[in-house]
């Protein structure tokens, strides 16, 4: 029983694809002993391995692991613990020679959250979701007969709404906060698709906004001052919490379209909220200051809101890329301990 895995449902909750895909990978390198519990089955790893002292590398998800368990473990050399072992049994584990692994940043759902950004932005620049919705009850959206001709107004086989920035990628100024493992590759997409696109991020260095093609903002007061789409792209931190405020949020230009799929809480949500039923900005989001929303909220159903539940990250491919970048980590089974 040279290679384990060990998985609760707690784990399949968050990451239901990780696991076995995790399993299928190290059983193309030979025999692995794989078991998950059951929901209610709390027992702790070392009552639930037949033979621990034959382990020698072990993925442990979610089951609880003491210093007697660590104990049993006389001959692991490498180990995955999720969530991660406490400072006296990481200890432990160091002393003992265990080598443990850990995701090294949370690249897995990078793409995943950057790819539905890009589909959110196109959703509100368009009212695909909008549109979609009008032509399951009502040939409206279809007849063009009724435009009036006049400038400026719906036209044949036009369903932008024109008080806010619609149409096209190419030529928008799309302004991100923070240019990281979701924010660059949002901008990358961006910016291949023809946009002028700048980013503050006072987290990053250079090489990151220039991977992503983006020209580098020193000051957030003047990335908000001429967005056609605003993008506020870091993770929620004590740091990062309302970074975004009232005030930069009431100097969007009118019409701007915000998109939100990191965390809503790095800005002043408030002032969103405002400013979106003032019919001043229009706003494409899967996550919210409330979650879940209340059927009766204000935003929901509106002609200048697109809105998911906050389901943009744990795609199947990102439950892929979490276990290969541990399973990347483990010594080649060609390696001798």
């Amino acid at each position: 029983m040279d290679s384990c895995i060990v998985v609760h449902p707690q784990f399949d909750y968050t990451w239901p694809f990780a696991a076995d895909y995790f399993h299928s990978l190290w059983r193309k390198q030979g025999e692995v002993f794989f078991l998950r519990l059951d929901h209610n089955d709390r027992r702790r790893l070392g009552e639930v391995l037949p033979e621990p002292s034959s382990v020698k590398r072990l993925v442990c998800l979610d089951v609880p692991v003491t210093l007697a368990c660590l104990k049993t473990l006389d001959n692991l050399k490498e180990a995955v613990f999720q969530p991660g072992l406490s400072s006296e049994l990481r200890e432990y584990a160091n002393q003992a020679g265990i080598t443990q692994y850990h995701q090294t940043s949370e690249g897995f759902w990078g793409q995943s959250v950057a790819e539905f950004a890009l589909a959110l932005t196109l959703c509100g620049l368009r009212r695909i979701p909008q549109l979609h919705h009008e032509i399951l009850t009502s040939h409206e959206a279809w007849d063009y007969s009724s435009t009036e001709g006049k400038p400026g107004t719906r036209g044949a086989q036009f369903g932008d709404d024109p008080r806010f920035v619609n149409g096209t990628v190419r030529g928008k100024k799309v302004r991100i906060v923070g240019i990281g493992n979701i924010g660059s590759r949002y901008a990358s997409f961006m910016n291949m698709l023809g946009a002028d696109v700048a980013a503050w991020d006072p987290f990053a260095n250079d090489p990151c906004f220039h991977r992503a093609g983006a020209r580098k903002e020193w000051h957030l007061d003047e990335l908000m001052k001429d967005a056609d789409i605003f993008a506020p792209m870091l993770p929620l931190r004590e740091s990062t919490r309302g970074i975004v405020t009232a005030e930069h949020i009431f100097t969007l230009p009118k019409g701007c379209l915000v998109v939100l799929v990191t965390r809503a809480r790095i800005c002043d949500t408030d002032a969103i909220r405002k400013r979106v039923l003032a019919n001043e900005i229009a706003l494409a989001a899967d996550v919210f200051d409330i979650e879940p929303l209340p059927l009766d909220d204000p935003l929901l159903g509106r002609h200048n809101v697109v809105h998911t539940p906050h389901n943009a990250g744990r795609t199947e491919d990102a439950n892929r890329q979490w276990a290969e970048h541990l399973a990347a980590q483990f010594r080649p089974r060609c390696s001798s301990f």
